[in-house]
């Protein structure tokens, strides 16, 4: 993306220069996944013992299609930019070629007189590892709208979220009985309540200005503002007009002429709207301010956050545009997803946008990749605070120490508790941890280096580890074999009724319902098993509700969006411990069944990584 610097006095015009420029970094989705992920596994080699098969990768060897013992350049990566390596977390689609990349320029170049039709909406084909057109089967639009509207998001798994994503931003056929532009507002507007502003502003952008419906002239309001860009209003700002009675639109009378240096016409604008009372407080002020920003402009504005009890996307979008900072007690006012706006904000420095960055990795809105990139830009500026500039040093080292041990030593900075490792720090570190050696280590060690390199979805690296199950040493050895028995592409671990019921000895019921659940989804323990399992453990794996059979039946029919929609209605819940054991089986069983298998383990992966 441009930036727009940090605080210091810009010229005169800058910041107006800065909002009108293209922002790149939204042209197309970001990549997110390994090369290989959700391929056929590779056939095992013979095993040297009945009950567990060995990879037939050497122990130091990488996939063919990844080498991952390169560490990323920390000084160099900028978040949400491939540079020369691709972004290697886990969402669903591979990094686009300059060919495609282009296509997806063109879209917003047409000539005149080309219109795109409303019959599929959407930047992802299968070729980009999108769904097929066909993903939602023939469900009606109205009915998949209220499911998007009533979803609360975001949603408690970091993968489920990538997989809806992936789901939302394939351009699928437009339901006959819903108008196409409102097709795409509603789908914008989940992935803003997602985090995902980027996603719904290319949703919101493969739509002509001309075929906008009054639902998506309210979305594109926010996702403009949600992407702090203020500017993006403009070339909707007439149609809206005709069709909006939204306050915000009418200021785009002020703001949108002082962008193009017409500050006479913005300034009366401005003067009629503060005299019809269109807006007051700190909300005219911002507005003032844009104004004030613009080319030839003479105001000079200071916005007073005294008496602003919450936080809208309106106060959000122009203060973030115009690098004014917003009290944290305002963010208590919003969910988690306007800090993951936050994350890739063009006017806010990196340490500004940390505690963005880090919700935004926690939802699955950042890669693996994005979140190393971002602490190595982090690392380059001179305000990084100090906990954060020990933070970058470990990093560094869990990536290019010296010796096994040293990168180990590392990561234990980043997952603080080994026996209860934090999410980010898993996170942050799953690349390093795919570039280790299978070797004798301590238990929560391999542990949480299998637990990292699932977050993000090496899970051929993660399968080499079986080998290891018989040398480990201390506690953490039910873990590591929970999430090998889960996350492996194939059987790496030995997998038994009585296996599991060690494992739930070990590690309790809670964890225990989750393992048999996924288990049981990946149809990796019998039928009989999984419901004798389930049943001592107080719950039943019976689709004994109306969402349960809604989602069975979709599994069925095929249908991979409406599936990957009706996950997500499953799982709106923020705290994985109160999230039903069932409901991971269903949705693991149905993506298992229409071939979501990759997506389908990691899930249940980070269940079992994230539970208790």
């Amino acid at each position: 993306m441009r930036r727009l610097g940090g605080n210091a006095k810009w010229a005169v015009g800058s910041f107006a220069l800065a909002l009108t420029l293209p922002v790149i970094a939204q042209q197309a989705p970001e990549s997110l996944l390994p090369p290989g992920f959700g391929d056929p596994p590779e056939a095992p080699a013979p095993a040297s013992s009945p009950t567990v098969p060995q990879p037939a990768r050497p122990a130091g060897q990488a996939p063919a299609a990844l080498n991952p013992s390169t560490p990323p350049n920390l000084a160099l990566t900028q978040p949400g930019d491939a540079g020369d390596e691709p972004d290697r977390d886990a969402t669903a689609e591979e990094e686009l070629t300059p060919a495609e990349l282009a296509a997806q320029r063109a879209k917003y170049d047409l000539p005149d007189g080309a219109r795109r039709s409303l019959d599929r909406i959407g930047p992802l084909t299968p070729e980009t590892r999108g769904f097929e057109p066909d993903a939602f089967g023939q469900q009606s639009g109205k009915y998949l709208a209220t499911l998007m509207k009533l979803t609360h998001a975001p949603i408690v798994s970091r993968w489920a979220s990538i997989l809806l994503r992936r789901a939302l931003l394939t351009a699928t056929d437009t339901p006959g009985d819903i108008n196409g532009a409102d097709w795409a507002a509603e789908r914008a507007w989940l992935l803003l309540r997602m985090g995902e502003a980027d996603s719904a502003r290319l949703i919101v952008q493969s739509v002509d200005p001309d075929q906008y419906s009054p639902r998506l002239y309210a979305i594109a309001m926010q996702t403009y503002l949600a992407t702090a860009d203020p500017a993006g209003l403009c070339p909707l700002s007439d149609g809206a007009l005709r069709t909006s009675k939204e306050p915000g639109w009418d200021m785009t009378r002020a703001i949108c002429p002082a962008l193009s240096g017409d500050q006479g016409t913005a300034s009366g604008a401005l003067n009629q709207a503060q005299r019809r009372g269109v807006v007051r407080g700190a909300d005219y002020r911002l507005a003032e301010k844009v104004v004030g920003a613009g080319f030839n402009a003479r105001r000079s504005v200071t916005v007073d956050w005294e008496g602003v009890d919450r936080l809208t996307a309106w106060r959000f979008g122009l203060a973030t545009a115009l690098n004014v900072e917003i009290p944290e007690a305002l963010y208590a006012t919003a969910g988690q997803h306007v800090r993951a706006w936050e994350a890739r904000a063009p006017a806010l420095t990196a340490a500004r946008r940390l505690p963005g960055v880090q919700v935004a990795a926690r939802l699955g809105v950042f890669s693996n990749a994005a979140l190393v990139g971002f602490y190595g830009e982090l690392g380059t500026e001179g305000d990084a605070p100090s906990d954060a500039t020990d933070r970058i040093d470990a990093l560094r080292t869990a990536y290019a120490g010296a010796t096994v041990g040293d990168r180990i030593a590392a990561m234990h900075r980043w997952w603080g508790d080994t026996a209860e490792p934090d999410y980010l720090g898993l996170i942050a570190t799953a690349r390093a941890a795919a570039a280790l050696p299978v070797a004798q280590a301590d238990a929560q060690d391999a542990a949480n280096l299998v637990a990292a390199m699932l977050t993000a979805g090496y899970d051929r690296n993660a399968a080499r580890w079986g080998r290891a199950i018989g040398r480990l040493s201390g506690d953490g050895q039910s873990r590591f074999w929970a999430l090998l028995a889960v996350g492996a592409p194939s059987p790496v671990v030995e997998i038994t009724p009585g296996r599991v019921s060690s494992f739930i000895d070990d590690a309790g019921a809670e964890k225990g319902r989750m393992v048999i659940a996924a288990l049981a989804g990946l149809a990796r323990l019998s039928a009989d098993q999984a419901a004798s399992l389930a049943q001592d453990q107080g719950f039943s794996l019976a689709a004994n509700s109306r969402w349960a059979r809604t989602i069975n039946a979709a599994a069925q029919r095929g249908e991979k969006a409406t599936v990957a929609l009706l996950a997500a209605v499953g799982m709106q819940t923020r705290d994985w411990d109160r999230l039903p054991p069932a409901h991971l089986y269903h949705i693991v069983a149905a993506l298992h069944r229409v071939g979501l298998d990759p997506e389908a383990r990691m899930i249940a992966a980070e269940a079992i990584t994230r539970t208790g």
